[in-house]
């Protein structure tokens, strides 16, 4: 559907975005209502997880050329949206021309950048291997301003921004640009790296971070063996994702039910791995409680047919579960806030990695002069941190500065109930929510 075209559909029929926070006693509603196009799920759902809204239902419609979406909302803290500036621009958003008649892109509203560097990286995840790339980053004399790092199915994944420590802007010196790739690359490899390590830069003003990870991710082909080498120590095997991938005949879908444990922005990694791979959700329901989450799609690829090999099954179920289990925050959550300095994250990882600590995750930030880390981790075996060792390097560095966050005894198990009945009661003859036995929502 060309531009011209699309404008003129969306002045026939106009879209239309309901927030409503009386229907529901718990949570706001956001209905949005339009003409259909590909990728319009994951723009609506990217606009509501990037303002750190949590989802805890949806329900979504897109037969016949109309889209319709139901989402049941809540903030950080489980509570109703209330703030008016935060309603004006999620209204703002979805209904301005450039949100329904632009092409599909990796983000919505992010502009090239003329203050950072992005650099992206990925290679065979080991011990102290963000601990060498900071040192390098360090040595180099560039200061990261802010980044994000996964690692899953022994790979390892970062989308770095830095800037010129000298100049505080991005690095536009084709030569230094050269050193860092090179110097990088030999970090990522290791001595033995069974696939191509990569270093690469962002293309500007189209990459949305998490949405980017997840496609550094796919394109490493980290969904092959998913989750093997990570669930081996996890006692409770019901922690793993479940998804089954099946069609549908009657009605001429793929049909994917999928329970798992619930965490923010999981609504988000599912529908962007999907659009990702070329498929179109034409039914959904999304049912989260405070310690699963119910997913149920129907779908089709955007040739309009659907999965018609049982290895295309195969190979959307590995990635489904691949986009559940990279954002996993496993391990102990640490916070790091300090003043922000060049090498200030060298430092913190080497600490980690000489007390034997290894980063599953983390997410850099800084604002105003202000470093505010988040690192998730295990021992070098992926166990439990003991929380001995964690006081002893609190103590090293400074307990003002270092913070546990989360910690707790080890959780109860959700519900062994395993069902994975059609949620589409009505409409494909199939079981309710009835029968997963669901508490109260968390995300």
């Amino acid at each position: 559907m060309d531009e011209e075209f699309s404008k003129l559909i969306r002045r026939i029929n106009p879209p239309r975005v309901v927030i409503d926070n009386n229907t529901c006693k718990d949570s706001t509603i956001v209905q949005v209502d339009s003409v259909n196009k590909h990728g319009i799920l994951l723009q609506v759902v990217q606009v509501l997880t990037d303002l750190n809204l949590v989802i805890t239902k949806a329900y979504v419609s897109s037969d016949g050329g109309w889209f319709m979406d139901v989402f049941n909302v809540v903030d950080r803290d489980g509570n109703k949206v209330r703030d008016e500036e935060v309603i004006s621009y999620i209204q703002k958003t979805l209904l301005s021309d450039a949100f329904f008649v632009s092409p599909l892109r990796g983000s919505v509203g992010v502009m090239p950048s003329e203050e950072h560097t992005s650099i992206e990286l990925v290679g065979t995840d080991r011990p102290g291997l963000l601990s060498e790339v900071f040192a390098v980053l360090a040595d180099l004399h560039c200061n990261i301003v802010n980044a994000e790092i996964w690692t899953h199915n022994s790979r390892a994944a970062a989308v770095v921004h830095v800037t010129d420590d000298s100049r505080g802007c991005a690095i536009r010196d084709a030569n230094q640009l050269l050193t860092i790739k090179e110097l990088l690359c030999n970090v990522l490899k290791g001595n033995n790296d069974l696939k191509t390590a990569k270093m690469m830069l962002s293309p500007p003003g189209v990459t949305h971070r998490e949405r980017r990870l997840h496609q550094i991710m796919f394109a490493d082909c980290d969904y092959e063996g998913t989750g093997r080498a990570e669930w081996v120590n996890i006692k409770d095997k019901n922690l793993r994702p479940h998804v089954s991938v099946m069609n549908c005949i009657e009605k001429d879908y793929t049909m994917i039910t999928m329970k798992s444990k619930d965490r923010p922005k999981l609504l988000f990694d599912i529908v962007r791995t999907l659009t990702d791979m070329q498929y179109v959700v034409f039914h959904g329901l999304v049912y989260t409680g405070r310690m699963e989450a119910l997913q149920e799609y129907y779908i089709r690829h955007v040739d309009g047919l659907p999965i018609s090999s049982e290895a295309e099954r195969e190979r959307v179920k590995q990635c489904l579960e691949a986009a559940v289990e990279r954002r996993a925050s496993e391990g102990l959550e640490l916070e790091l806030c300090t003043e922000d300095r060049v090498g200030l994250l060298s430092d913190i990882t080497r600490i980690f990695r000489e007390n034997s600590l290894c980063i599953g995750s983390a997410i850099i930030s800084t604002e105003s002069g202000k470093a505010n880390d988040t690192f998730y981790v295990t021992d070098v075996s992926g166990n439990p941190v003991d929380i001995r060792t964690i006081d002893s390097i609190r103590q090293q560095v400074g307990q003002s500065i270092l913070h546990v966050k989360n910690y707790s005894s080890p959780s109860p198990k959700p519900s062994q109930d395993s069902s994975m009945g059609v949620l589409f009661g009505n409409l494909f003859k199939a079981r309710t929510f009835q029968n997963f036995k669901l508490n109260r929502s968390y995300s």
